[in-house]
């Protein structure tokens, strides 16, 4: 069974930190890309980080210097850790698996290059 299962989101105070977790089976994980998109109300779903199966990273610009993608490839889970949060951080995150090691095709084609997505967790940034 295929499943990616997002948690850690919540409230938090501008300024504040939030990690979110991304489990995922086996099959959804191995020799993936991994990565993070987010969506706020009336808007499209945008690409956040991703990570490859060998660890390079790439970031929206809006986030670099303040969120950092990781993997844990025992434990078959992605991380994001968020920091410096603003309002407009707010939006449901996404956890999504490549389909491939390579990161970089997440970011620049998702719709054809991702073969699984979680349910998605809410961040609520409060000013």
């Amino acid at each position: 069974q295929v499943q990616l299962v997002e948690s850690g989101g919540g409230l938090v105070q501008a300024g504040g930190s939030l990690r979110l977790s991304c489990a995922a089976s086996e099959r959804a994980f191995s020799n993936r890309a991994m990565g993070w998109f987010r969506q706020a109300p009336g808007t499209e779903r945008e690409f956040v980080g991703a990570i490859s199966w060998g660890n390079t990273k790439y970031y929206n610009d809006s986030v670099k210097g303040r969120f950092t993608i990781s993997r844990d490839n025992a434990k078959n889970t992605v991380y994001l850790q968020m920091n410096s949060l603003k309002p407009e951080d707010t939006a449901v995150y996404y956890c999504a698996a490549g389909r491939t090691t390579a990161a970089w095709p997440m970011r620049d084609n998702p719709r054809g290059n991702i073969d699984y997505w979680g349910q998605g967790t809410q961040v609520t940034v409060a000013s």
